[in-house]
């Protein structure tokens, strides 16, 4: 039988995430609207932006849901919107796509 070698576990820690509490004019708190949810009458607040560095890929973290929940939820930065204006969704462009003031 050949000798089976072990891997050392990756360093705790060790992560390629940058989280950001500020993104596209968004602070943390901040009420958006998640297109395509399938909730229906639900509502977010803003939590963080998050980029994974090791490849790319980035999504945005939301908490709240229907009334009385409070889960949290990431999903991709263009389903990601302002609170509804006057405006039609049809007009709406997500913040991925059309980031608020301030820009930081």
């Amino acid at each position: 039988m050949g000798r089976r070698t072990r891997r050392a576990p990756e360093p705790i820690g060790r992560t390629h995430l940058e989280r950001a509490e500020r993104w596209a004019g968004l602070r943390a708190g901040d009420p958006v609207e998640v297109a395509d949810t399938r909730l229906h009458r639900a509502s977010w607040t803003f939590l963080a932006h998050v980029r994974n560095t090791g490849n790319g890929e980035e999504w945005v973290e939301v908490v709240g849901g229907r009334t009385g929940e409070r889960t949290v939820r990431s999903f991709r930065p263009e389903q990601v919107y302002a609170p509804r204006s006057k405006h039609t969704a049809a007009e709406r462009l997500s913040l991925a796509d059309a980031p608020q003031l301030p820009f930081d």
